[in-house]
């Protein structure tokens, strides 16, 4: 799978991008909304070379893929899609060398264009840590509607409260004819 935005490219993971994948993975404030823990490098080697055997569209499995600045050619993050019959989920992770540039805007725009066009997929559905404001906002700015809170939700062994988001293929669709 590949997506081209206007300025990135979202592509297979490969061992090439070890060196700057493992600067944010294994960033401790990077981790702590998101499903993994700080690597090592010779984790994020591993983790790379496990995703690399995956395929695109297997029900219920993560699949991660490489954000790729088109201007210099290098990794600035990387995200991750499951799909699970008609819905999907989404993950986002932007290096901080990289952020507050709206890079994550542009890739979950060219995920959700991907994912309703192209596939059968009718709603994205987003849980979020209602501390994880960059992401609530992104959410926001996109499109998506607050569909539930769940207080008191165990993450990573600690209480937290989060929210859950959807965007339907309707409301994207719906989207971009009030944007035209």
């Amino acid at each position: 799978m590949k997506i081209l935005t206007a300025r990135l490219r979202i592509r297979p993971l490969v061992v090439e991008d070890l060196q700057d994948f493992h600067v944010y993975r294994s960033d401790p404030a990077m981790a702590k909304y998101q499903g993994y823990k700080p690597m090592s490098e010779e984790q994020a080697e591993a983790f790379i070379r496990e995703n690399s055997v995956k395929g695109f569209g297997n029900p219920g499995e993560w699949v991660q893929y490489g954000i790729e600045n088109l201007e210099n050619g290098n990794l600035i993050g990387d995200c991750a899609i499951k799909l699970d019959g008609e819905s999907a989920e989404i993950g986002i992770s932007i290096s901080p060398l990289h952020q507050k540039n709206r890079y994550a805007k542009e890739v979950l725009s060219g995920i959700l264009d991907l994912l309703f066009r192209e596939h059968h997929i009718d709603r994205v559905v987003e849980r979020v840590d209602a501390e994880n404001t960059a992401s609530l906002n992104l959410l926001k700015s996109v499109g998506f509607r607050e569909d539930g809170y769940f207080p008191d939700v165990l993450y990573k062994g600690v209480l937290c409260d989060e929210f859950q988001f959807i965007m339907s293929k309707i409301e994207w669709e719906g989207r971009e004819r009030s944007i035209e």
